[in-house]
């Protein structure tokens, strides 16, 4: 359901970061390494003072960054789910013996939006064979249960109340929620996964918000990961204005008024300016790169056994694999 652009974080902290000398925003800790080529950026909102400087709620921000070929290389995939179990297993603080719950949002139909309901289809789902023949089931496997509740244009209810109706019935100790987001920049396309701690706003993404669904919301401890898989056409002509203000800038000379006046411009009033002349033009035009069939199938295997791995840490990842074949 493009879900809110939850890039916003990292991108609020690099603005904030070029306007003031390359120091970092208050009331916030950043913590980065790198792994195979992977890198990994931790934002933590830790004050109201970071909360109101970043404009999102206190709590945990991670940015996945994948290689560049990630998509079309098996060993890669594997790095990267283990990178996304590492960070999600920091998250996730349950016993063996609680259940946790997956919620794949957005619409199976429409091949950018489909990433949470693929993510489901690919889980090692444990709950109802922990209820129904424990004695076959190893002590360290959790129960896992998960939900792919649609989008209310085919279901004709509203996201949030399907899966509160089912956290009150089911009980889970821990809700993740998966979806497709829209990014607000081209090179995060189809190229980073998202985690936050503070839950999501399904269809805020392209304007069309629908209720959070959040510790707030369910009761329960709520994980978001996102995969940003489109941009809206403002996004694109903004960061094509940015390269060429760029390219300007190299060329002019240092301290001269065309140069001065270059480095002025304030590119939150620009990116504001650009949608307001394209909304007549390009309501709801989103943006996807062509080969993203292939990328999402690539993008839902990364994040399913990054997630199986996370919830099941007694399993190796071969062992879960063999599970779901």
């Amino acid at each position: 359901m493009f879900s809110i652009r939850t890039d916003l974080a990292l991108e609020s902290r690099e603005l904030y970061k070029e306007k003031n000398g390359n120091k970092e925003m208050p009331g916030i800790e950043v913590n980065e390494y790198s792994k195979d080529d992977i890198r990994v950026t931790n934002v933590d909102i830790i004050n109201e003072e970071g909360e109101k400087a970043m404009g999102k709620p206190i709590g945990k921000y991670i940015t996945i960054d994948m290689p560049k070929f990630a998509h079309y290389d098996s060993g890669i995939k594997d790095s990267v789910s283990k990178v996304l179990a590492k960070e999600l297993s920091a998250l996730i603080n349950l016993d063996d013996n609680m259940t946790a719950m997956v919620v794949g949002l957005g619409n199976k139909s429409v091949t950018p939006d489909a990433l949470g309901p693929k993510v489901v289809s690919q889980l090692m789902i444990t709950r109802h064979l922990k209820e129904l023949v424990p004695n076959e089931i190893d002590e360290g496997v959790r129960p896992v249960c998960a939900l792919a509740p649609g989008v209310l244009g085919t279901t004709g209810i509203e996201t949030s109340e399907i899966v509160k109706s089912v956290v009150q019935k089911i009980k889970p100790n821990l809700v993740i929620c998966i979806d497709a987001l829209a990014s607000r920049k081209m090179q995060r396309v189809n190229s980073t996964i998202q985690i936050s701690s503070t839950g999501i706003s399904p269809g805020s993404g392209v304007g069309n918000r629908r209720a959070e669904l959040s510790e707030k919301t369910l009761n329960v401890p709520v994980i978001a990961v996102g995969v940003p898989t489109v941009v809206d056409a403002a996004t694109v002509t903004n960061d094509t204005i940015d390269l060429v203000i760029d390219a300007l800038i190299k060329q002019s000379e240092t301290g001269s008024k065309f140069y001065n006046m270059l480095k002025d411009l304030d590119k939150n009033e620009k990116f504001r300016l650009i949608q307001e002349v394209l909304e007549p033009y390009s309501e709801n035009l989103m943006v996807t790169p062509k080969e993203v069939d292939m990328i999402i199938d690539s993008i839902t295997k990364i994040i399913a056994n990054g997630i199986n791995i996370a919830l099941q840490p007694a399993l190796e990842l071969e062992d879960i694999n063999k599970y779901l074949n």
